[in-house]
């Protein structure tokens, strides 16, 4: 009689404790998971354990650069792809109560989208949180894409934009792909341009916002603003 490959009875044995209790699946069982949805006909098990021990955590794994995952054997182009869904429906889900114009309570509530939607990013990217007067945000936009060192920010860009949609303040925020949240000179010099250029025109920049794959730095509550 022929049977099937030895990992599916595992992989059903899997499906069925997520069925029953999803939250008592250990990490290397739901990663495998995840796995088996592009990696059909191969035991995903071996590879799930050895991204958690390359990076620590189910977290750490998500959070991975592409370049750092397909160091992995066995990690190809095809799971990259599938990664980097993954990864934009976590941080649409993070953006969806901003986007519906729920009132931000904190620049750390907006440090927190971005940092879902730029931990794995290899290079600085500039996002705008833009808000009406009652803090409620009316977009939320990139409004540039640099270097692994470097993005550009022009205050003039960024003004326009929150003209466009009639913003009262506006929350910069940018990512530190090398891992220290600290501002360089030319973030605090951007800041200071950005926040004398809006206060012309009758408008607020609340915060700058930087943020690295696991914390994050605001000009504001070290005084910079």
């Amino acid at each position: 009689m022929t049977t099937g490959p030895h990992y599916h009875g595992h992989r059903e044995r899997v499906r069925a404790g997520l069925r029953n209790d999803p939250a008592a699946l250990p990490d290397y069982e739901v990663l495998e998971l995840l796995l088996g949805h592009v990696l059909l006909r191969r035991d995903t098990k071996p590879l799930a354990k050895e991204l958690l021990q390359r990076f620590g955590s189910l977290r750490g794994v998500l959070d991975a650069r592409p370049s750092e995952l397909l160091g992995v054997k066995g990690f190809g182009p095809a799971m990259l792809d599938f990664w980097a869904l993954l990864r934009e429906v976590m941080a649409r889900y993070v953006e969806t109560p901003a986007r519906e114009r729920e009132v931000l309570g904190s620049p750390q509530a907006v440090a927190e989208m971005a940092r879902m939607r730029l931990a794995a990013s290899p290079h600085e990217e500039v996002w705008v949180a833009l808000l009406d007067t009652q803090n409620r945000m009316v977009a939320w936009e990139r409004a540039s894409r640099g270097t692994v060192n470097a993005s550009a920010v022009y205050p003039r860009e960024i003004l326009e934009l929150a003209l466009r949609h009639k913003a009262a303040s506006i929350i910069l925020v940018h990512n530190h792909p090398g891992g220290n949240p600290s501002p360089s000179a030319g973030d605090i010099e951007i800041t200071r341009q950005l926040e004398l250029s809006a206060k012309a025109i009758g408008m607020r920049l609340l915060d700058h916002v930087i943020v690295t794959d696991d914390t994050c730095y605001s000009l504001k509550d070290d005084g910079l603003i």
